[in-house]
């Protein structure tokens, strides 16, 4: 190494207290913060698009805005962390509650968001796990069952 020379059997590194990088959060309430702060810039801060009507004067463009649901990845870019870190945080003791309940946050606003129709019903339904299955079953009087699974695992 240029300029560096350690004696043989150095082992000042025992002597660091952590290794590795320092968390980005030290307290669940940075987490809490940060989470409402992500919160309200998205509700500040619709989708913009415009659409083309006609008016009385002629075309016209109208400006429309539109909620943005609450996302972990939106959070994560807001933090500045990755889904590892993320992650990591949800694993933590003094982070499973704040953790829990932004999650779960996250995921009322967008189940809500969707049953009012402000967002994709579809979409979100895809996005939080949710599928409507149904299973008949049908059994012969020589004894044969047969199963229908509509919108399930194999339907």
């Amino acid at each position: 190494m240029a300029g560096h020379t350690f004696e043989k059997g150095n082992q000042l590194w025992k002597l660091r207290e952590f290794s590795g990088r320092m968390p980005k959060y030290k307290k669940s309430e940075e987490i809490w913060d940060k989470a409402c702060a992500y919160f309200q810039y998205t509700d500040d801060n619709p989708i913009v698009s415009f659409k083309a009507v006609l008016g009385k004067d002629g075309p016209e463009q109208l400006e429309q805005f539109h909620t943005k649901p609450y996302t972990l990845d939106g959070l994560q870019i807001y933090m500045g962390i990755c889904d590892e870190t993320w992650r990591a945080y949800t694993k933590k003791t003094d982070f499973i509650g704040v953790c829990s309940v932004i999650e779960k946050i996250v995921r009322d606003n967008k189940f809500s968001g969707a049953t009012a129709g402000i967002f994709n019903h579809q979409i979100i339904a895809r996005d939080l796990g949710l599928k409507e299955a149904s299973s008949v079953d049908l059994k012969t009087p020589e004894g044969i069952t047969f199963n229908n699974n509509y919108g399930g695992e194999n339907g």
